[in-house]
């Protein structure tokens, strides 16, 4: 909440990775695909979801590692609380 370049369109994209990151037993890195990253942030259209996986990066909440392999999905970091120093 003390961010304010946060938009809803980030929460409900890092909401998807955590719902990932628990799918995962909460280990790092987790494989990501856009098209599930999509259903699970209800984000319509592939500039938004590119724009806020790029923007968390920037802002340091996840490190991301993309796969240009289509059989393979992109790796996400995400970040823990004492990570972040929040």
């Amino acid at each position: 909440s003390k961010d304010s370049r946060i938009t809803v369109w980030h929460i409900g994209m890092f909401s998807a990775f955590l719902q990932l990151w628990h799918k995962n037993r909460f280990n790092n890195p987790v494989q990501i695909t856009r098209r599930k990253v999509l259903e699970l942030s209800k984000i319509g259209n592939n500039v938004t979801y590119h724009k806020c996986i790029r923007e968390l990066e920037m802002f340091g909440y996840i490190n991301y590692a993309p796969s240009y392999n289509p059989k393979t999905g992109s790796s996400i970091f995400l970040k823990t609380m004492v990570t972040l120093k929040l």
